[in-house]
């Protein structure tokens, strides 16, 4: 059984914050030096000082960024800079945007989910995490009692029935928060309090398994989290913040992650190529002009496993020959859905097979860098910064699913949700109650 909860979220007061956009930023995990500097500068309320503060050189223990976002925390809270909803609610949050030209709309809800073991089988990671994040993360939530960005989860819904009954509450209501946000996506958050809305929508996800798509790191830092203050006699903090979109949303989109390699001793390209040869059909693709040609006829082959791959100002198009002869050479304690990942083929064939980029140098990422984006890929490759590049077709929720449905997880860098779900919009300190 699933378990969400309605909870009073922190909203910024629109009395005292006329421009919700100056508040707010991405998720801070892909948040650099320079976009933090900037966010600081937006606004001296904006959430950056909450979920990803400024470290300095005299710091500590007792005086850092976790010390200082409670303090921020509180201080924003007092004079009203955030408010609390007068009671328990859920979300509805629909981000519009687009993709190629082509004008989406996600819609997802926003609630607390009940933290639990992966074991028990309702919530489903697919990604591996790292300790670092987790220890950062957990330093945050002891200071801080609160949850500033949101896990990203998806459940199977082919009704609609729980979208529906959102839909139904918010209609001819004009949102609570609308705002445009640096990329030019529309973000907008209706708040949903009625009982029994609430409890109807709470009821259809009890029967849903929850599959994570972005923020393992969180969500485990969460459980830890829950099971500490379990240990301490609290009760009421085995919750994390979530937004739950749909499988069957239209708007869901999952880009790919390609890859740069570098920095590889003794490669020459000849002896590689006649290696590729073996596990692949090579064919010239053309010079980079033709790059959104090559990525269209990837997209054609789809579930053939093809790949492109950039070398020398020359592009390749990959198609894999034999698919059974390459999944006999992935690790054998990996489930078929996860050898079927064009992703989990890229990353053992070719960086671990060919140009012995192993499990660890992609986990450290010594030899390696990712970009949703084919022009940067082509722009490293040309300025000499890295050797080769590889473009791939976008992993398919399906197969997310089914790898989280094998209890398998799916190499690093394999997904790239788009958009991002902004932090700032609703806050979860769990100390209100």
């Amino acid at each position: 059984m699933t378990t969400i909860v309605p909870f009073r979220g922190l909203r910024y007061n629109q009395d005292k914050i006329k421009e919700v956009s100056t508040v707010v930023t991405p998720p801070y995990d892909i948040i650099d030096e320079a976009a933090q500097a900037r966010y600081y500068a937006d606004n001296p309320v904006n959430v950056i000082r909450l979920e990803l503060g400024l470290i300095f050189p005299e710091d500590t223990p007792n005086n850092n960024r976790y010390s200082r976002a409670a303090q921020y925390l509180q201080k924003w809270m007092d004079d009203q800079t955030l408010k609390a909803e007068d009671k328990p609610s859920l979300y509805l949050y629909q981000q519009d945007f687009e993709i190629k030209g082509e004008k989406m709309t996600r819609t997802g809800l926003l609630c607390g989910l009940k933290v639990e073991s992966y074991a028990k089988g309702n919530i489903l990671p697919h990604e591996e995490t790292l300790s670092k994040p987790k220890v950062d993360r957990l330093s945050l939530m002891r200071t801080t009692r609160s949850n500033f960005s949101s896990i990203f989860g998806l459940y199977s819904d082919e009704k609609m029935a729980i979208e529906n009954a959102m839909r139904k509450d918010i209609k001819n209501r004009t949102p609570d928060v609308s705002m445009v946000d640096e990329a030019g996506e529309l973000h907008q958050i209706w708040v949903i309090s009625d009982e029994k809305v609430v409890a109807k929508v709470v009821k259809a996800m009890a029967t849903k398994k929850i599959y994570i798509a972005d923020g393992h790191h969180r969500y485990e830092t969460a459980l830890a989290y829950s099971e500490e203050m379990a240990e301490q006699g609290y009760s009421g903090y085995d919750y994390v913040m979530t937004t739950l979109v749909n499988l069957y949303d239209e708007g869901l989109v999952v880009l790919p992650t390609h890859r740069v390699a570098g920095n590889l001793k003794d490669f020459e390209f000849s002896g590689f190529m006649k290696k590729l040869e073996q596990l692949f059909t090579v064919e010239p693709a053309g010079s980079r002009d033709e790059l959104p040609s090559l990525i269209d006829r990837m997209a054609t082959l789809g579930k053939q496993h093809a790949f492109g791959m950039y070398f020398d100002r020359k592009l390749y198009l990959l198609t894999l020959n034999d698919f059974n002869q390459a999944a006999s050479q992935l690790p054998g304690d990996k489930s078929d859905a996860w050898k079927a990942l064009d992703v989990a083929l890229l990353d053992n064939l070719i960086l671990d097979g060919l140009l012995s980029i192993g499990e660890q140098e992609r986990r450290n990422q010594d030899n390696l860098a990712y970009s949703r984006d084919e022009k940067w890929v082509v722009d490293k490759i040309d300025g000499k910064e890295y050797q080769i590049g590889f473009f791939l077709n976008p992993t398919r929720v399906q197969e997310i699913v089914d790898v989280a449905t094998a209890r398998d997880k799916m190499p690093q860098k394999s997904t790239y949700f788009y958009p991002k779900l902004i932090t700032g919009l609703v806050l979860n300190n769990m100390d209100v109650k």
